[in-house]
């Protein structure tokens, strides 16, 4: 894989590249709220329908630590890796620590990473997984220990792969982590269209909040969304952006408090897609939250957003 990123050019063959691992979709106890299960039935109705061919998919290796470490605290990041996280500490994460709990996290850490360079290459890519953006330096919270776009952020600037960065979090819970990361980062600007009255009840401060009230409809939600995003992107003059396409919007979402249906989700990222897409602004992608009872909704709502990825960018 490395050999295929080094050079960062548009390459002669169009694919989507999909980041999944088997170790996404970690086993949880009996009647977790989370559900879990998402992030194997996603691959495989994708398959199911003929969207994407399993060639698309590739499995990422877990991020280095030197990576790691340009986002988050040496002293948390080695306590998790020697599983020394306190109980009162993986109770604010909402799983229990393991092993492979950190590995699934590393794991999707650098499929995000690696998301951004094939969209560098192909336009778009997504990580089946990710989208953890309630983790801060130095403590994890809303099951998200480490923040994947603040870490791929990171890797990206560093490395001289991108000079302005813009993440646009339309999850329905605010990116509290990664505003708190990023928020003297001068490369990357932070936008974050989220529930007002939602987890996390003490907000941070992105470069751009939206808090949405209770029983926001579709239409006013798109309304909002088609009125600010151009503008920013325009301002902004971005080189990269990451997409946070939680489906925790949805009205079925035990948790989103908001009133988008699915066909709403869905005109959601491709009017996020269209403007970055008209703008040639390569798109990495995460999946983020959704918590609707019927997970047939979650799915139906993530896969949707591959659909109309393959579809704009004609791969």
């Amino acid at each position: 894989m490395q050999n295929e990123h080094s050079s960062h050019l548009f390459v002669s063959y169009q694919m989507l590249r999909i980041a999944y691992d088997p170790i996404y979709a970690h086993p949880l106890p009996e009647g977790h709220r989370f559900p879990m299960l998402k992030y194997e039935l996603i691959p495989q109705q994708l398959i199911y329908e003929g969207v994407i061919t399993e060639a698309e998919l590739f499995a990422p290796k877990p991020a280095n630590e030197g990576d790691i470490l340009l986002t988050h605290d040496a002293g948390y990041w080695h306590r998790m890796k020697g599983l020394e996280l306190t109980t009162r500490e993986m109770r604010a994460i909402g799983f229990p620590l393991s092993e492979m709990l950190v590995k699934r996290e590393i794991t999707i850490m650098q499929g995000t990473i690696d998301c951004a360079l094939y969209a560098q290459q192909y336009g778009v890519s997504l990580n089946v997984a990710g989208g953890t953006h309630h983790a801060f330096a130095d403590r994890g919270e809303g099951f998200c220990l480490l923040n994947d776009f603040a870490i791929a952020a990171n890797y990206l600037l560093k490395n001289k792969l991108a000079k302005q960065v813009l993440i646009v979090d339309l999850d329905v819970h605010q990116g509290n982590g990664t505003a708190a990361l990023l928020k003297d980062v001068p490369g990357v600007f932070t936008f974050s269209m989220h529930g007002a009255h939602n987890y996390p009840f003490r907000k941070e401060e992105s470069d751009l909040d939206i808090g949405l009230a209770d029983g926001t409809t579709g239409a006013d939600y798109l309304d909002i969304l088609n009125n600010t995003l151009p503008g920013l992107i325009d301002k902004v003059q971005p080189d990269m952006v990451f997409f946070l396409s939680g489906v925790d919007v949805l009205e079925t979402d035990k948790f989103g408090k908001l009133k988008l249906s699915i066909e709403d989700c869905a005109a959601r990222d491709e009017l996020v897609f269209t403007h970055c897409k008209a703008r040639n602004i390569p798109v990495a992608v995460a999946m983020g939250g959704g918590y609707s009872p019927d997970i047939r909704h979650i799915v139906t709502a993530h896969c949707n957003t591959y659909r109309l990825a393959k579809s704009i960018w004609e791969l």
